[in-house]
């Protein structure tokens, strides 16, 4: 076929009424008599050729249809053609297989021709209309070898004799052909059309160069973008596209491809002109994926994985591109171009949100909504609302957010304790001066995390502090479920790990483990597979902790439990003990509020001296006194405190030290 171009529902009416003028020219000679049906079908294939040749000849109309000079850009088959090589007889077994989808007339042609009575051509009706001379043979091969069956773009369907087998075009093909943007439900799309907002400077590092030329010559080659984070990635290799001039399709693979999908994938985005920009899920082993499709694919694509998740085969070249993190500069520009309302608090949100661009982008759109819906220009309080609400959807059940509304005056801890809590969070608010104008841990994964250990025994605090330090960072509380996380099922572990951290990764919270030492502790003596599996169960862990940019609290009650592996990539370890009395006094007049009714003869520096509890148990029996005195309509009274300290050590299963002097209840 000509590579001359066509209005794309235009090109199809002509390709299509002069394959009804062969139809029509078959079945005079093949059955000059007809009746019934198939004089019907004469008399409508007639007619469609004839609506389109306005009374010209099919052999003069043949080769005005394929003179036909340019229009409007290459036609979608034409595309098809050029980057399969389709000889002039598949073109034509292209049009032949689609026709059906064209006009109700022509699958009831079909269906009568059919020796099953299927809505679409036989080979058999091919072999006669399109080879009569050369005979079957050259059609034979032409199914057996020929690109376009190879390629996908044809498809020979039935468990019958070959000449009985009926042509089909891939799924949404014909619509395509007629420029209409349809996708077959089997293909994912990623919706979104990636800005380049902060990724200048990663799109000119010489191995993002290198992928944006071989896309733009559309060189046969495989892009490997490879990182962490999903979206994330494939936002990347759309960025590539965009940087190259070329039109993209962003896929999201639902696993390994097998041949069928990948044949469906090709013939979709070679119609288009469009490079194919696919993201491969992790999967639940850490080891990677064998990828054996789009290895014969013509032209240049994009593949997004996990680092070290894909192993891909064949000799078809590679193109490695790093998803690596933006440095300060990036991030300051993508927040400036992204969310311009903010562009003053720029270095602010480079420091404390060192998120992707395909997330920021997402964020920009909620900003962008309030602003138009409130008629105002978006604050910073309106960024800090949107990431906690994008947190909230992107967690996994194994995660409970909780909104942090504790402050420092609320901890009682030793000052020594307070001051290295104080410097945690320093840390993470200084990091614009001290790693990005400083230059401190230049480079290095992970730089941006802070990992602390919090050990001492229940009740003395180290849940509160975690919610007053995320409080002061103005982000959530991330608390993670360790009974749904850990799973005796192998590769389960590290698939809910890998969810926990990338929805704190994109949320920006601050991550709790609670009992830390039940996915934290000590390693094994290997004895079995179990034991080796539970150890790399653990590597997994220190990797990914180790990647983890922003605060992650460990919390035990035996700090001994706690692999030595993980205490040394700790920058901080907080004991916390038990209160002394002076601290028990400071406990019971914080969990005791000014405005509660308190009796006369309550002496609370009384209960600090007598009963040696934590700071849980004191918030349980201050709330379980004051329940008791407001059941009797009186103030809280020594009595009711006393009563509800003697419940708290029932409760606990501790000896009760004995009642104050001169009560009795």
């Amino acid at each position: 076929m000509s590579e001359a171009a066509w209005i794309p529902s235009e090109r199809l009416a002509f390709e299509a009424g002069l394959m009804a003028g062969r139809l029509a020219r078959l079945l005079r000679a093949s059955f000059p008599a007809a009746s019934g049906a198939l004089a019907d079908s004469q008399v409508f294939l007639t007619a469609s050729f004839e609506a389109v040749a306005g009374g010209a000849e099919l052999e003069s109309f043949t080769q005005s249809v394929r003179s036909r000079g340019p229009q409007s850009g290459p036609h979608p088959l034409d595309r098809l053609i050029d980057a399969l090589g389709l000889s002039e007889a598949e073109a034509q077994l292209v049009v032949l297989a689609g026709i059906a989808e064209e006009h109700e007339g022509f699958a009831a042609v079909l269906r009568s021709l059919h020796p099953r009575g299927e809505p679409c051509p036989s080979l058999g009706l091919a072999a006669q209309l399109l080879s009569p001379a050369q005979g079957r043979n050259e059609l034979r091969a032409l199914v057996e070898h020929g690109a376009a069956v190879s390629a996908g773009v044809l498809r020979l369907t039935g468990e019958v004799p070959q000449f009985e087998r009926s042509l089909q075009l891939p799924d949404k093909l014909w619509s395509v052909l007629h420029g209409v943007a349809a996708w077959p439900a089997a293909i994912t799309l990623f919706s979104r059309q990636a800005n380049l907002h902060g990724l200048s400077e990663w799109l000119a590092r010489p191995a993002a160069l290198r992928a944006i030329t071989a896309l733009a010559r559309d060189e046969a080659c495989t892009v490997l973008v490879s990182g962490e984070g999903d979206e994330a990635l494939l936002w990347r290799g759309l960025a590539l596209a965009r940087r190259a001039g070329r039109n993209a399709a962003g896929i999201q693979l639902p696993g390994v491809p097998d041949a069928d999908l990948a044949r469906l994938v090709q013939v979709h985005v070679l119609a288009r002109g469009a490079v194919p920009v696919m993201l491969l899920p992790e999967t639940d082993s850490q080891a990677p994926v064998h990828l054996n499709a789009f290895a014969d694919f013509p032209g240049a694509l994009v593949l997004c994985a996990r680092s070290g998740g894909v192993r891909l085969a064949g000799a078809r070249p590679l193109v490695a591109v790093a998803s690596e993190p933006l440095s300060a500069a990036a991030r300051r520009q993508m927040w400036e171009q992204s969310m311009p309302s903010l562009a003053s608090h720029a270095s602010f949100l480079a420091a404390r949100y060192p998120i992707e661009p395909a997330h920021a982008d997402q964020l920009a759109g909620d900003l962008a909504i309030v602003e138009r819906l409130e008629g105002r220009t978006a604050k910073l309080e309106d960024f800090a609302a949107g990431m906690r609400a994008r947190a909230g959807t992107a967690l996994s059940g194994a995660v409970k957010l909780v909104k942090p509304g504790a402050t420092w005056d609320e901890l009682v801890l030793p000052q020594k304790r307070l001051d290295q809590l104080r410097e945690a969070v320093n840390r993470l608010m200084m990091q614009v001066k001290v790693l990005d104008e400083w230059g401190f841990l230049k480079g290095r994964v992970g730089g941006r995390g802070v990992r602390m250990l919090f050990s001492g025994p229940p009740g003395t605090g180290k849940t509160l502090s975690a919610e007053v330090m995320a409080n002061a960072l103005d982000v959530d509380l991330l608390v993670v479920d360790l009974s749904r996380v850990v799973s005796k099922w192998i590769g389960e572990t590290e698939k809910n790990l890998a969810s926990v951290f990338d929805g704190a990764e994109r949320a920006q919270a601050v991550l709790f483990f609670d009992e830390a030492d039940a996915l934290f502790g000590k390693r094994t003596e290997v004895s079995d597979a179990h034991d080796r599996y539970a150890n790399l169960e653990t590597a997994y862990l220190l990797q990914r902790l180790e990647r983890f940019e922003g605060l992650t609290i460990l919390a035990t009650n035996l700090k001994q439990n706690i692999d030595a592996a993980f205490t040394r990539r700790l920058e901080f370890s907080v004991e916390f003990d038990e209160p002394d009395r002076e601290q028990r006094f400071k406990l019971w007049r914080t969990h005791i509020p000014h405005h509660a009714p308190l009796a006369d003869d309550v002496n609370l520096y009384e209960l600090a001296a007598l009963y040696p509890v934590v700071g849980g148990f004191i918030r349980n029996a201050a709330v379980a006194a004051a329940f008791l005195a407001a059941a009797d309509g009186t103030p809280i009274t020594r009595h009711h405190l006393v009563r509800a300290v003697r419940r708290e050590y029932e409760k606990a299963g501790r000896a009760f030290p004995g009642l104050p002097v001169g009560l009795i209840l």
